[in-house]
């Protein structure tokens, strides 16, 4: 009966919203709309599985009282079948019904800023985060996504000693904040003679990208450097002081950005990095406090955690949070990640379903 009765509520905060849309007062506000209007887009899926939650109710009622008045044995069999497979239907609908009403992560929607930092191997971690970036650069470009560059500190032969971008997408957190962990890798590096494999490590960190009204930044606490950009070499290296370094005196975080010619660019990007730090700082803080809700919750983001093995020559991808095996490494690290992200996603919600329900 509560599952019911929430699913009422929902329809009726759906009708009032359609109500007020209609109406001409707010229908000339702008910003009432656009408030109005995404509360609507994200009710509207429920609805749709509401409105066939109901159809098969309906017509399992109508089955079950057909079965009970009619007498002809050939019909009754034709309603029994029916009834079958309505019945059949009914578990699988209240299911999606759930995971739906399930409470959203409010940062879902967000763009992201990725963190890929070499960890233990020296330079064939480097080069493995260059692959990581690839991996999420190449999903994103499948996905028509915008992709900039923050800050990146090349080595010498193509590698990564660690880079920063963000992903500009409505949804690319919901997608991308399973990645967050230690991701290592099994491999013969390029420079290995002897053919025998090693073994080294990359850190991921995913951040919810901050709005302007996110966090506060008083001036007074940003202690702002300037400097030549550094590089690998090339074209890319600037010979003027346009880097930008950021520090946050009240809590030492600090941001880098380079990519940018132009200093004032630089220091735009480094001020929204900045933003975006602390406001993954605050939320980091408050999930801490519900560590006990959380445990055993895929999306825990844990950068300490190692949560993906990738074996190149098995050509195998194991993701140990959940026990999912994928034999197709070649083409995950060309930005194929949509099953890998679909099972964790269902692997989320399965355990957030299970404190839902507790």
């Amino acid at each position: 009966m509560e599952f019911w009765n929430k699913l009422e509520e929902v329809e009726q905060a759906y009708r009032d919203i359609e109500t007020r849309m209609s109406d001409p007062a707010v229908a000339s506000n702008p910003a009432e709309m656009q408030v109005l209007g995404k509360k609507h887009v994200e009710l509207e899926p429920i609805m749709e599985v509401f409105d066939e939650y109901k159809r098969v109710l309906h017509e399992i009622t109508e089955s079950r009282q057909m079965l009970a008045d009619e007498s002809d044995e050939a019909m009754r069999e034709m309603v029994r079948e029916e009834l079958s497979k309505l019945e059949e239907l009914k578990p699988g609908i209240e299911r999606r019904i759930h995971v739906l009403l399930l409470p959203r992560d409010k940062d879902d929607d967000r763009n992201v800023v990725i963190e890929i930092r070499g960890g233990t191997g020296g330079e064939e971690a480097a080069l493995f985060a260059a692959d990581l970036f690839r991996m999420y650069t190449r999903y994103a470009e499948i996905k028509r996504w915008r992709v900039e560059i923050l800050d990146a500190n090349e080595t010498g032969i193509g590698g990564y000693k660690e880079i920063v971008f963000r992903i500009e997408a409505n949804g690319a957190y919901s997608k991308l904040k399973y990645e967050s962990g230690v991701h290592r890798v099994q491999r013969v590096p390029a420079t290995e003679s002897s053919g025998r494999v090693h073994t080294s490590a990359a850190t991921v960190a995913v951040l919810p990208e901050a709005g302007d009204v996110d966090v506060d930044i008083r001036p007074e606490d940003l202690k702002i450097d300037t400097y030549r950009s550094g590089g690998a070499g090339g074209q890319h290296v600037n010979m003027t002081d346009s880097a930008v370094r950021i520090t946050h005196l009240p809590t030492g975080v600090v941001v880098t950005c380079q990519d940018e010619r132009s200093q004032i660019k630089n220091r735009a990007k480094a001020m929204q990095f900045l933003r975006t730090k602390l406001y993954d700082a605050e939320l980091r803080k408050q999930q801490n406090a519900m560590a006990a809700e959380r445990k055993g919750q895929v999306g825990s983001g844990d950068r300490s955690e190692r949560i993906r093995t990738y074996n190149f020559p098995q050509n195998r991808m194991t993701d140990h949070r959940i026990g999912l095996t994928l034999h197709k490494l070649d083409q995950i690290i060309e930005g194929d990640i949509d099953e890998l992200i679909e099972a964790l996603s269902m692997a989320d919600q399965a355990e957030k379903m299970k404190n839902f329900a507790a």
